[in-house]
């Protein structure tokens, strides 16, 4: 009898830990989902909804909230609208617990008192024509897993940019931006790539932070080349400017990418995991689960603790050599970041841009939440666009 007690304990103690592995591996895969399975055309986790109190000619009056007094140019989205809001109207009257802006448009359907909506970055819905008027084609780019679709808007010069949208957002979010690489007659290609709709799906369903996707961004490339573009800039959002950074350290056509512009570019998908998972309401004792998790599904690299900016393109550059010799440095690089996004650490773009402070610009964006540093300032963004792509016209 004495040596079956500890036995049923040692049993019991097993498979008490057993469970707490199990239920530990359960937690971790739901928080990753916050990242992993992030639907594009979504708002990201942790963008507050707000409350439509009234609306008048020109006015919209909203629930008081520090999402609610972000300078610049919103899409505002419903559940079955869209419209533009444009800046906080701070002389017109309002009670303590609202906030009035400009309403600059109302793209769809329609809103009215109680309606609950967010704040999003893009401004415009449909395609080129539609939302801008610019004649555009709709293209397929042959990609790995499939074709991709794409928006082709010409121009009149042999340097293209291609747009790439990050997590959350739809291909949509390069209309923000389309008009004015327009007006410069940059021709523009605007890819899906796999998980969008309309675009095949990832074969584990989940979403790499461009570990992965970059290749439908070399697959974009190569359609570029083929028709007709000599150079190329490439300009992304969130994963979608990881994507840019691996694929001009990692393309074939590398030496074509003449210009970087990236927009709050996810440095260390580990901190961003983190931030989408906490803004998921997880505890913080269970985000290294969710990391781990995310690890076991995906088979990504660990960022050592967010030093995955420092090699996201410079060890790529410094270490990398194949038959066409030592890597170049990296290309002319504008990054438009800002201390407010809390998805993607600020900090790890300044460390980035300290690497090669003569080859990348930081352009810093106050009181701009994730990749929406156009929104909080048009003008201030486009002019600085304007002076770095000028040297690439």
């Amino acid at each position: 009898m004495r040596s079956v007690k500890p036995t049923a304990a040692a049993v019991t103690t097993a498979l008490a830990a057993a469970a707490a592995a199990a239920a530990g591996i359960v937690v971790g895969r739901i928080a990753s989902d916050a990242g992993l399975k992030a639907p594009p055309g979504r708002p990201l986790p942790g963008e507050p909804r707000l409350t439509v109190h009234s609306t008048a000619a020109g006015r919209i009056t909203l629930t008081r909230d520090l999402a609610a007094l972000r300078p610049g140019t919103y899409g505002l989205e419903g559940d079955a609208s869209h419209a533009v809001i444009g800046p906080v109207l701070t002389a017109e009257p309002h009670s303590a617990d609202t906030v009035v802006r400009r309403l600059e448009r109302v793209t769809h359907g329609t809103l009215q008192p109680g309606d609950k909506v967010r704040l999003t970055p893009n401004t415009h819905v449909g395609d080129p024509r539609s939302a801008l008027g610019l004649d555009h084609t709709d293209v397929d780019i042959p990609g790995e897993l499939g074709p991709l679709p794409a928006w082709f808007v010409p121009g009149g010069r042999n340097t293209w940019v291609i747009a790439v949208h990050g997590l959350g957002p739809t291909r949509e979010h390069a209309l923000n931006v389309l008009e004015f690489l327009h007006h410069h007659r940059f021709p523009v290609l605007a890819p899906a790539y796999r998980g969008d709709d309309g675009a095949p799906r990832p074969p584990d369903g989940l979403h790499h932070f461009g570990e992965t996707e970059w290749h439908d961004l070399d697959a974009a490339m190569r359609y570029a080349v083929d028709h007709g573009a000599r150079q190329l800039v490439l300009h992304g959002w969130s994963t979608g400017a990881t994507m840019a950074l691996r694929a001009a350290a990692r393309s074939g056509l590398r030496h074509r990418v003449k210009g970087l512009v990236l927009d709050s570019p996810v440095l260390s998908w580990e901190r961003t995991l983190r931030a989408l998972a906490a803004a998921r309401h997880t505890p913080g004792v269970l985000l290294p689960l969710a990391v781990r998790a995310a690890q076991g599904r995906t088979g990504l690299p660990s960022d050592h603790a967010g030093l995955y900016a420092d090699r996201t393109v410079p060890a790529d550059h410094q270490d990398r050599t194949d038959a066409m010799g030592p890597a170049e440095p990296p290309p002319p690089t504008l990054i438009f970041h800002g201390p407010d996004d809390t998805i993607a650490p600020w900090d790890l773009s300044r460390r980035l841009t300290a690497t090669h402070p003569d080859r990348i610009t930081l352009h810093t964006v106050h009181q701009a939440p994730h990749a929406a540093m156009w929104n909080a300032d048009p003008a201030a963004y486009e002019e600085a666009l304007r002076r770095f792509l000028t040297p690439l016209m």
